[in-house]
């Protein structure tokens, strides 16, 4: 193989809330922090083992709106992307430096505002219920990406 390829698949949980910068009118930047687990057995002592790796997730403009607009910490999302690394000058004048997954794929495995909406009410609603259809949803149930 001659080329090169910088490709990251990703499925894991949101580490906080998406964090969202605003350039101009047109352009925007969300950032979150993304958790994917490692478990396994230690032979020595039988003792399952958590490993979580933390990875720094930017989306841009559209996709960041929606991130913003339907995850919460703790949602599931199924991520694609490439591998980015930059650095900058910290106020003190040190250079730090990030390695992020830049997003060109997304899919919201779950999300803790789509269970509220789908979960049943164990007492009757006090307010008037949603009506998905007269908001341009024709299925009521997916999300408009």
């Amino acid at each position: 193989m001659n080329g090169t390829l910088n490709k990251v698949i990703l499925i894991g949980h949101l580490g906080d809330e998406v964090k969202m910068h605003y350039f101009d009118a047109t352009n925007c930047i969300g950032r979150f922090p993304l958790a994917t687990n490692e478990v396994y057995i230690n032979k020595s002592t039988g003792e399952k083992i958590t490993s979580t790796e933390w990875h720094n997730i930017v989306v841009r403009n559209k996709a960041a709106e929606l991130c913003e607009k339907y995850l919460s910490k703790g949602d599931k999302i199924y991520i694609e992307g490439r591998i980015k690394s930059r650095q900058w000058q910290a106020e003190d004048g040190t250079t730090k430096y990030t390695t992020e997954i830049q997003v060109t794929e997304f899919t919201f495995l779950n999300t803790k505002k789509e269970a509220d909406l789908t979960k049943p009410a164990t007492t009757p609603p006090a307010s008037k219920e949603v009506d998905f259809d007269s908001l341009g949803n024709e299925s009521g149930k997916d999300l408009p990406f």
